[in-house]
């Protein structure tokens, strides 16, 4: 134990004192906002009121080239239940697909693509049978290679089963690519699973998304006309301060939207709750990375976020991270979404966050916009795409300040991304020339001028 404490305390030095006395307020100041959630925490007594969101869990199915795919992921539970050893505990989460061939081609899945890591019949088997008997060893492996998902789809055929993928939380993408001589079929899945952990299972997105296709139509000249007149930035919850700027939007159903960022390595942000805390006190102390770190909540459409996503780094204190608010019109029968995303870059104390800490934002904001256009169009999920006026341009001699008083500077566009489930190759993306976006790199230079804006 005492070597223990030790190694742990070693663990904890820093290469200077200052940092090491800001940690140890960090730390303290996070185990009082513990306690205190501890003694008011309400989110539990609402879990059977919660609803499941964007059609979460269910089978999805999609069509392409003569067949038909289905995908669905069973919560651990129900994992148990069906195969009856622990998964979840061994790292394994069953993905179930189904491949209806109606074609007269014959295929071959490449189920590298939906996990690279993923296990065989007989590795699930031994990772999940090592308590079992010899006897019972025996038909947990023939179980685990009866379901296993074929990878050879021949022609009027149907072929059904399990790719035994490395296990996730909240949601994962389902990737499917089969490939024949002369053709190739790629389908990506959004698929959400219920934790009680994620703070879109919170939002009540559910209950806008089950009427979002009541919600009036723009055709795209209309979208940009309107994008136009939309708030320049996300406010506190009362509206009486700006914050980040609103400098993306996103039209796409939910699925397609969600598999796209999660093509692209966005995952999602666990609700503020005591465990996920303690868990964000461990990995600041480590230094180490929270890829479903929580987000705090910004306000729009006078609500906050309905979905956070980030994409982590090699430690908590530095990540990209993207709210998004399913906005109250269509565009083309798709669904619209206005979002905010930045980059952070360290971590501050400050008395206008109820943490008392936050995070700094890279003042900027703009490379954070490109770096999300890019990481969509390097992953084929972008069909078209513009920019359109936003909060407006400011330089680094004059800069705008968000809610915690991190300056920053912006040609003051947004981006508009159209998303498409289908892959869409680089060169076929469709840049509809509304305004040109600045080079961010170039913003830091003294002699950066900002682009013309037509839209005003």
């Amino acid at each position: 134990m005492l070597a223990e404490k030790r190694q742990i305390a070693e663990s904890m030095k820093p290469a200077s004192g200052w940092i090491y006395s800001v940690k140890l307020v960090m730390v303290w100041l996070l185990l009082l906002i513990v306690m205190l959630m501890a003694g008011c925490a309400t989110r539990q007594s609402q879990l059977a009121e919660i609803t499941e969101p964007m059609h979460l869990g269910r089978i999805q199915t999609f069509e392409q080239h003569g067949v038909t795919l289905k995908v669905s992921i069973p919560a651990d539970d129900d994992a148990v239940r069906f195969f009856g050893v622990g998964l979840a505990e061994s790292d394994i989460q069953p993905i179930w697909v189904q491949i209806e061939n109606n074609s007269d081609v014959d295929y071959w899945l490449l189920p590298n693509a939906i996990d690279p890591d993923y296990y065989s019949a007989d590795e699930a088997a031994i990772l999940t049978g090592k308590h079992l008997s010899e006897e019972d060893q025996v038909l947990n492996r023939e179980r685990f290679r009866a379901n296993a998902l074929p990878f050879y789809s021949k022609g009027g055929k149907v072929t059904e089963g399990y790719i035994y993928a490395t296990h996730a939380r909240g949601g994962r993408l389902v990737d499917i690519r089969m490939k024949a001589k002369s053709k190739s079929i790629r389908v990506r899945f959004a698929v959400l699973l219920p934790t009680e952990g994620f703070d879109y299972e919170f939002s009540g997105l559910h209950k806008r998304y089950a009427k979002v296709n009541e919600l009036p139509d723009l055709s795209v000249d209309e979208l940009r006309q309107q994008l136009n007149k939309e708030p320049c930035c996300t406010t506190n919850q009362d509206g009486s301060g700006q914050g980040d700027p609103l400098n993306v939007v996103l039209i796409g159903g939910a699925e397609d939207v969600i598999a796209a960022l999660s093509s692209s390595g966005w995952t999602f942000t666990e609700s503020i709750t005591v465990d996920s805390i303690i868990r964000m006190i461990g990995a600041a102390i480590a230094e180490k990375a929270f890829p479903s770190a929580p987000v705090s909540a910004l306000y729009a459409f006078g609500r906050e976020q309905d979905i956070a996503l980030q994409r982590g780094r090699s430690t908590i204190s530095q990540r990209n991270h993207m709210r998004l608010w399913l906005a109250p019109y269509l565009c083309e029968s798709q669904p619209v979404w206005i979002g905010q995303v930045s980059r952070d870059i360290g971590v501050k104390m400050t008395t206008k966050s109820p943490s008392l800490t936050t995070h700094v934002v890279d003042p900027v904001v703009d490379e954070s916009r490109e770096y999300l256009l890019d990481s969509l169009l390097h992953r084929d999920a972008v069909s078209r795409f513009a920019f359109v006026q936003g909060v407006g341009a400011a330089n680094k001699d004059n800069p705008r300040f968000n809610l915690t008083d991190d300056p920053y500077y912006t040609d003051g566009y947004r981006l508009v991304a159209w998303i498409s489930r289908i892959p869409v190759p680089l060169a076929d993306a469709v840049d509809l020339d509304w305004n040109d976006s600045a080079d961010p790199v170039r913003q830091t230079s003294s002699k950066f001028m900002l682009p013309a804006n037509p839209d005003e």
